[in-house]
């Protein structure tokens, strides 16, 4: 008993507790002066309107004031208390906001709290100065009686020699070991006379459990229950859902837009051009038949525009099937080399004869295979130099780099001398039908999607792409790839490296 009452008497929550009591009653009388003043003049205007600025300011005070009574009650008592309100979007109008808020159970909970702190502090005030003056009291007589009997106990202890018994273990004839008795002195008589024996600070026992109250009421009042949590949990989640859709919405209608608008330029180019032959030979008797010079430049325009039109079917085909999740990887061992090699010679000869653009390689030799789709990474680096040359001038330079960059990790680099992004369009250079220069994209072929399936397939095979620009200097693409490991190249990954 005694050294739980020691311990009750030296722990500072105990002062802590009463100072959050004794705090009770002059914060309760001045929450319940305010709450009565605000709430009774701002009832009492609404007739003629004044009533709701002032019943809107009296809310937002005692919402503060009540989130200051939750920190007192975790900060003093040490009271674990849930969030009063989850998180509300600010980019919601006010009223919204009003209305969300308003619907808070937690708001009128506090509201009663601060009501209530008037009474309730009343008692614990009442209480807690009664302990206090009780403790005083037993702490004044026992100390007079303490004084009293002192001087014996100093006679005593130095005629016996008490003070003097040794503090090692003492072993009696059971051969049991007792452990050694303190000494009496006069400092521990008087401490024990002083408190009691410890009894004089029982009263505090009162003062801990009605701060135990006030921590129990804080957490009820002033706190989202479990319900209320795992309610408003759910409200988050259907809201998510419900931006989620109408974002999914929003993007399915703005895809019908951009596919609809993407057609119209090379159908009407492919039907212009062909009225124009049917013409041409209806009038043949008349002697105005194309030239063959004509012919041919008229059938090239078709033939680019119906390969443009194929190429946006591939693209939305792929790009269909990666919103599904139904993309089909066949990731195995691939020598990076090969295919920057292989669109290397595709490339090369066109990108000289029609724009007269350098296209240069430099691989690393005896690199090491990499974990993709070879597929998916020939579309990948086909479609990062068709748009490097696209926005590259007459005459500009366009370098296809490979080069091991980690231990576990090749880097491809598509590097050109063209136009360059603007910083502020970085960001966005992998969002679909996201063009920087739209009208020179529409001329030379670009569709928007290019970029946006590149880092699809690349995430797919466990990679990333990043882009460094610098406007009327270039752009740079850097995709990262996973490296084989040796150990994985040894058994069947190895022969399906040889098959290939």
């Amino acid at each position: 008993m005694i050294p739980a009452l020691r311990r009750l008497m030296e722990r500072q929550q105990t002062y802590t507790s009463i100072g959050y009591l004794l705090l009770s009653f002059p914060l309760g009388l001045l929450y319940f002066i305010f709450l009565a003043v605000g709430l009774t003049l701002g009832i009492g205007t609404l007739v003629i309107w004044l009533g709701v600025p002032i019943l809107l300011f009296v809310q937002w005070l005692w919402w503060h004031v009540a989130i200051m009574e939750r920190n007192m009650a975790v900060n003093w008592l040490h009271v674990d208390i849930p969030l009063m309100e989850l998180h509300i979007d600010k980019t919601k109008p006010f009223w919204d906001r009003l209305r969300t808020h308003l619907s808070n159970s937690v708001t009128w909970k506090s509201l009663l709290y601060l009501f209530l702190k008037l009474p309730l502090g009343i008692i614990t005030f009442c209480l807690t100065l009664n302990v206090l003056v009780m403790v005083i009291s037993l702490m004044s007589v026992t100390f007079s009686l303490g004084l009293v009997i002192s001087p014996f106990v100093f006679l005593f202890t130095a005629i016996t020699g008490v003070s003097k018994t040794s503090r090692a273990v003492i072993v009696d004839s059971s051969m049991k070991l007792t452990p050694p008795r303190r000494p009496l002195t006069v400092g521990r008589v008087l401490f024990f006379s002083l408190t009691a024996g410890g009894i004089a600070f029982t009263p505090l026992y009162l003062t801990n459990g009605m701060a135990w109250f006030w921590g129990l009421l804080a957490r009820t009042m002033l706190g989202l229950s479990d319900k209320d949590l795992k309610l408003a949990e759910a409200r988050a989640l259907a809201e998510q859902e419900r931006i989620r859709a109408e974002l999914a919405d929003q993007k399915r209608r703005d895809l019908i837009i951009n596919v609809s608008h993407e057609l119209r330029t090379p159908v009407a180019s492919i039907r212009g051009h062909l009225e124009s032959l049917l013409n041409a030979y209806s009038e043949e008797g008349d002697g105005k038949a194309p030239s063959p010079e004509a012919l041919n430049k008229y059938l090239t325009i078709v033939h680019r525009e119906s390969v443009r039109l194929g190429s946006l079917v591939d693209d939305l085909l792929s790009l269909a099937r990666t919103e599904a999740n139904e993309l089909r990887l066949n990731i195995s061992a691939v020598e990076a080399g090969e295919v920057v090699e292989e669109v290397y010679q595709t490339l090369m000869p066109l990108a000289r004869r029609e724009r007269q653009i350098t296209l240069v390689r430099a691989i690393t030799p005896a690199q090491p295979h990499v974990q993709a789709d070879r597929q998916r990474l020939l579309q990948v680096v086909l479609n990062l130099v068709r748009n490097a040359i696209t926005y590259t001038p007459d005459g500009g330079i366009v370098s296809i780099a490979l080069e091991r960059t980690g231990a576990d990790c090749l880097t491809l680099s598509v590097a050109d001398t063209g136009i360059g992004i603007p910083p502020e369009d970085l960001h966005r250079v992998f969002e679909r039908f996201y063009r920087t220069d739209a009208s020179r994209s529409r001329t030379s072929g670009g569709f928007g999607l290019g970029l946006s399936i590149v880092k699809d397939f690349v995430t797919a095979m466990g990679g990333s792409i990043t882009v460094e620009s610098k406007v009327g200097e270039g752009s740079c693409f850097r995709v990262l790839l996973r490296v084989v490991p040796t150990v994985q190249l040894q058994g069947p990954v190895q022969r399906m490296v040889q098959q290939v």
